[in-house]
């Protein structure tokens, strides 16, 4: 496995473990993480533990012209009683997203050093955040980064039935992105459009991008 050194630079993609994993250690540095993201690498580790990058085989993805939306959402939609925001509070985004009790488990690879640097990539402007509002109060989110056209999705939380949903819509319907990054397989983001396609396929949109 590649261990990563101060210079800014990863592997070869033909390095990359069947499980994905192309380099561990290295830092969480703007500089490190933008270069990571424009080319399709991203980290998912826990407390504690290396850093590591990932760079799938497959990648999760959603084209937003393709995003599905069932009946009884539509309905919901319809309705109005959400308010949906952009970038008016990352920082309780990630917060939730970090803290949310969930039962895949998948909340605890937000660490605080993630938070931290994710946190200076808001103030850069690259970082993004959806919110969604009932009655005055946060009930759902997501962030990722954005990478020219294309949204790079890190993490979502929801404290209200669909509201985490409703952000995702919101996102595929503003026109802004060629592309959606989900990163892995999620059986919550596939009924909503998301699909898998190959690396190489996704990298090619991302340096059209």
């Amino acid at each position: 496995m590649n261990w990563l050194t101060d210079k800014i630079e990863f592997p070869s993609y033909q390095q990359t473990s069947r499980e994905g994993i192309i380099a561990l250690g290295g830092d969480l540095s703007e500089e490190r993480l933008l270069h990571a993201y424009q080319n399709g690498i991203f980290p998912w580790f826990s407390e504690g533990d290396p850093i590591v990058w990932y760079c799938p085989l497959e990648r999760m993805v959603l084209f937003p012209e393709e995003v599905r939306i069932s009946k009884s959402m539509q309905k919901i939609i319809n309705k109005n009683d959400f308010k949906i925001t952009e970038n008016s509070v990352f920082k309780e985004v990630i917060y939730n997203c970090k803290n949310i009790a969930r039962s895949d488990g998948f909340g605890t690879w937000i660490t605080d050093d993630m938070e931290d640097a994710y946190l200076r990539l808001h103030e850069i402007g690259v970082a993004k955040s959806i919110e969604v509002w009932y009655q005055n109060k946060l009930v759902g989110g997501l962030y990722g980064l954005e990478i020219n056209n294309v949204f790079c999705g890190e993490s979502m939380f929801s404290f209200r039935s669909n509201a985490s949903k409703l952000a995702f819509i919101y996102l595929a319907k503003s026109a802004k992105y060629k592309l959606i990054d989900c990163q892995i397989h999620n059986d919550h983001l596939a009924s909503l459009g998301a699909k898998e396609i190959e690396r190489s396929r996704f990298l090619n949109i991302l340096k059209e991008a």
